[in-house]
């Protein structure tokens, strides 16, 4: 998943819960990020081997300008997964989730789901979710599938960057994800 923008509303004060989210003895708190935990997310990212890597100072200035819009999963205080987003410009009430990726150390836990949920309970006016995915990309297909089937939400697919319209070679097409009608399931 790639792009990045800005918007106002992003960045004006957000109210979130912070409330410790628990499966069992596994203890997870996901809450906005604080602009320290922007380095861990490049890592987080670094290490997943499938994310398009940004520059460290992107993640930066995404924990502290988009906190609105963005999750952290902690485990004993370290980042161990995050989900970055913003609001369309031009329709605040979407949602684009722009990266979402959980350190190996936590993986098969639900963090992804538990952080999508979380990020989207927080933003009551956010009707529609987007993202863009390759075809290859199954975990994070079936992660969005996932999060429309629990929504109750319409979810639809098409091409928005096609391979030809990347600068660097062998980027394959990213395919839209449209998860709509969320104020009546949040």
């Amino acid at each position: 998943m790639t792009g990045l923008t800005t918007n106002s509303i992003d960045h004006q004060p957000n109210h979130h819960s912070e409330t410790p989210q628990s499966s069992g003895d596994d203890r997870i708190r996901i809450l906005p990020p604080a602009a320290d935990h922007g380095a861990a997310m490049w890592r987080v990212a670094r290490d997943s081997g499938t994310l398009d890597l940004n520059t460290s100072y992107a993640y930066l200035l995404m924990a502290r300008d988009f906190a609105a819009t963005t999750r952290v999963a902690l485990q004993d205080g370290e980042v161990v997964g995050f989900v970055l987003g913003y609001r369309r410009p031009d329709a605040p009430q979407t949602l684009f989730v722009w990266q979402i990726a959980v350190d190996d150390v936590a993986r098969g836990r639900r963090i992804g789901a538990r952080l999508l949920d979380s990020l989207v309970d927080d933003l009551s006016d956010v009707t529609t979710l987007e993202t863009t995915i390759t075809a290859d990309n199954a975990a994070s297909n079936r992660l969005f599938a996932s999060f429309a089937e629990r929504h109750g939400a319409a979810h639809s697919t098409q091409p928005l960057f096609a391979e030809a319209d990347f600068p660097d070679e062998g980027h394959p097409t990213e395919h839209l994800h449209v998860i709509g009608d969320l104020g009546s399931t949040h």
